[in-house]
């Protein structure tokens, strides 16, 4: 739990605070953007939140915070309801997990809920009150993990719900061995008829996207938007397996329409499918300048 002992400076004098523990992962800048901001390398509030939803999201962004480095200054009345909102409704019946996780440095995560079966891609911290939400949408059927970095609590939602987990077997290692569906080779999977899994090495060797009724994508670590820059990015600086491969990888996606992007880490970014191409050029323009960006938000 955050200490007010830690708290940092930059914040705005009331209720909530932000302490030094911050590891600059940007959830709550983009959860309740109104409430957080970067200033000085990490997270602070910039402005107290002045609405009920302002407060509401302050709080999933606490609740969310992968260190527990946001707190206010008295118990919040209204924590239990606040934790009955997620996962959080993004769009149609995509949802967003929260309760991220230090182990995968705040990355996302999201239920896709189905008729044939939900699926949770890549893993949130374990939750009790997540996971009784999440029964109360159908449950899971699928844990997909896009790669090693972001598989978090994995053993402890298969656990829960005795679902199969999904992941490339170069990004297994000792903590993933057990997983039930190790994917082989850079042939697209095809999970379901709605559901797509593409390889797409760079970041990491085994690096996958999921591509969801040709609507949606969840993309990991491998592409999002960020705000800094204004448009698609990869993350050179924290490319662990090869720039010029993520390159090649960004061509062969801008193959499959979606116009969502929905990533671990980063902004999430919606178009129409026109705009997205458009946008996909850019990114992959971009990257082919070798330019640099580590930066989430």
């Amino acid at each position: 739990m955050a200490h007010i002992n830690q708290r940092r400076d930059e914040n705005t004098a009331g209720e909530f605070y932000v302490d030094r523990t911050c590891i600059d992962c940007d959830t709550c800048r983009w959860m309740a953007p109104e409430t957080f901001d970067r200033l000085n390398g990490q997270s602070a509030v910039i402005h107290q939140p002045a609405s009920e939803t302002a407060t509401t999201r302050a709080l999933q962004a606490l609740l969310s915070c992968p260190t527990a480095s946001i707190g206010t200054l008295s118990p919040p009345k209204t924590i239990k309801a606040v934790q009955e909102t997620f996962p959080i409704l993004v769009d149609e019946n995509i949802y967003h997990c929260g309760y991220h996780a230090e182990s995968s440095f705040g990355a996302a995560s999201y239920l896709i809920v189905r008729p044939d079966g939900n699926v949770l891609v890549d893993s949130p911290r374990f939750s009790a009150p997540l996971a009784k939400q999440i029964d109360a949408l159908g449950g899971v059927k699928w844990l997909y993990l896009t790669h090693r970095d972001d598989v978090a609590d994995h053993a402890q939602w298969y656990d829960r719900f005795g679902c199969d987990r999904i992941l490339h077997a170069d990004e297994v290692n000792s903590g993933t061995q057990a997983i039930e569906q190790k994917l082989v080779g850079s042939d697209p999977f095809q999970l379901a008829d709605d559901l797509l899994i593409l390889t797409v090495p760079g970041h990491t060797q085994g690096h996958t996207v999921l591509l969801y009724q040709h609507q949606y994508l969840f993309s990991g670590d491998h592409l999002a938007y960020s705000k800094r820059q204004g448009h698609l990015v990869g993350f050179k600086e924290a490319c662990w397996y090869s720039w010029e491969i993520q390159i090649e990888s960004m061509k062969r996606l801008q193959a499959y329409d979606f116009e969502w992007i929905l990533p671990g880490h980063g902004r999430r970014f919606h178009a129409t499918q026109m705009e997205m191409r458009s946008a996909m050029q850019q990114c992959v323009d971009w990257m082919q300048l070798g330019e640099r960006s580590g930066e989430w938000d």
